[in-house]
């Protein structure tokens, strides 16, 4: 299910990329830094200069601490608005389709949006990020026609024959992470079900098809919050990017002098056009797989039960008729699909009367496509048996995602085990939810009434 800063052309502005940070200038993935070229350069944006938005038809920010808390109802009052495409200065320029049909188009227009940018931030990549159409994370950052072949190349370890055999460990991992709960006395107990179970659950599997040390957990957490959520941030000050190339270097290495039957191995044996993945290519695509296969889920996993929480009959549903999840399971993925992707303009274009110019951000909020009244009946109704239900919550055009199969099943045992285990339980305080691209609570105190 989603990335990293990535992007086409770097806006033209006078500010220096600093020294050191994400891309030091000897990086065991991204290489080096010749003398005269930048890895990165800020765009044009200071967000001390806007405050917080007032009309996010003409201002829209992502990052803003009330978007995604509130994220249904803008699009509603954008779409009732009649906006289909939303626009903000920030960032260096940025537009929003918010309907299906415009999501929908820019998703499958590769000749005027690049995929270089898949996450809106102060930063652009300058001279040295790997150009198009490979990107700095494939199959994600790519274009055509690099596009296929990556992607072709990560698509076997995610065909369903190879997910399915992973549901008893996740199962096993869940019913852990329930147990470390301790004792529950109902009524009374109250459980962070973000923090103690769905934030745990996409980033142990994802380790451990990498065949990274499990207690490496914390710092996957890390880079993910450093890549998604510290936009805002220059990317040479967040820690976590800082240490994402080293560490990915020091994995790869491990692997290259103790061979293993991983997802790290596979990458690093596959062929393409009869060669070997660079180490580039390699490192790209294991921080897509980082950042796409954990933040994504744990936000899937926690929407749905911070709904769960408030609807007991959805949840007496799900307990007394099990066979209703293979309903509920897309319905929660309609309604609280947690990914919004990003393009940039690759040529100035002109979008149903909208100027776009050269290297333009474009965001695609699939979710807000997934609550379109002319695609989907009642949308902004939860049912959980609906039956016409083809939602975008993977995203749209040549970079569905991959490992769908796996969010499916990491999101299924999920519940299954959380209802299993507390079929009553209720909010219990404030939730916190996520900054930018990637929508779901961060905190979500639940009290456990039986």
């Amino acid at each position: 299910m989603t990335d990293t800063v990535d992007t086409d052309t770097p806006a033209a502005n006078d500010s220096p990329a600093p020294t050191g940070g994400r891309f030091a200038e000897r990086d065991p993935i991204f290489g080096d830094s010749p003398e005269g070229t930048d890895v990165w350069q800020r765009v044009p944006y200071n967000p001390d200069d806007y405050g917080t938005v007032r009309d996010f038809a003409n201002d829209f920010d992502h990052a803003d601490p009330d978007y995604n808390p509130n994220a249904p109802e803008v699009w509603k009052d954008l779409r009732e608005s009649g906006c289909p495409v939303a626009h903000s200065d920030r960032y260096g320029g940025m537009w929003v389709p918010i309907t299906h049909d415009t999501v929908h188009e820019v998703a499958y227009d590769t000749d005027h949006f690049t995929s270089r940018a898949v996450v809106v931030s102060v930063g652009r990549p300058g001279d040295l990020a790997m150009p198009a159409p490979i990107g700095g994370v494939p199959p994600i950052s790519s274009d055509p026609p690099f596009h296929n072949q990556a992607r072709r190349l990560l698509l076997p370890p995610f065909a369903p024959k190879q997910i399915e055999p992973w549901e008893d460990e996740i199962r096993s991992l869940c019913k852990r992470l329930l147990d470390d709960m301790g004792e529950i006395v109902p009524g009374e107990t109250v459980v962070d079900a973000a923090v103690q179970y769905a934030q745990h659950i996409p980033v142990n599997v994802i380790g451990r098809m990498l065949g990274f040390p499990e207690k490496d957990e914390a710092l996957f957490r890390k880079f993910v919050h450093d890549a998604l959520e510290r936009i805002n941030e220059e990317p040479g000050t967040r820690d976590g990017l800082d240490e994402l190339g080293k560490y990915i270097a020091a994995q790869i290495q491990d692997h290259r002098d103790n061979p293993r039957d991983d997802l790290t191995g596979y990458l690093m044996n596959v062929e393409l056009e009869g060669q070997k993945l660079s180490d580039e290519i390699v490192g790209g695509s294991i921080i897509l797989l980082l950042i796409a296969g954990i933040d994504t889920t744990w936000s899937a996993i926690g929407s749905s039960l911070w709904h769960l929480a408030q609807t007991p009959g959805d949840r007496k549903r799900l307990v007394d008729d099990p066979e209703v999840m293979t309903f509920a399971l897309e319905e929660f993925l309609r309604a609280y699909a947690p990914v919004t992707m990003a393009r940039m303009v690759a040529k100035d274009h002109d979008f149903h009367g909208c100027p776009m110019k050269k290297d333009d951000w474009v965001l695609l909020p699939f979710p807000a496509a997934n609550r379109d009244p002319k695609q989907f009946e009642d949308p902004d109704t939860f049912v959980i048996d609906r039956e016409e239900n083809r939602h975008a919550a993977f995203g749209l055009g040549i970079h569905r995602c991959l490992g769908s199969n796996l969010a499916r099943l990491e999101l299924r045992v999920a519940i299954e085990e959380f209802i299993a285990r507390f079929p009553n339980f209720e909010l219990a305080g404030e939730v916190s939810w996520s900054v930018g691209q990637i929508r779901g609570p961060r905190v979500l105190p639940v009290r456990i009434t039986e």
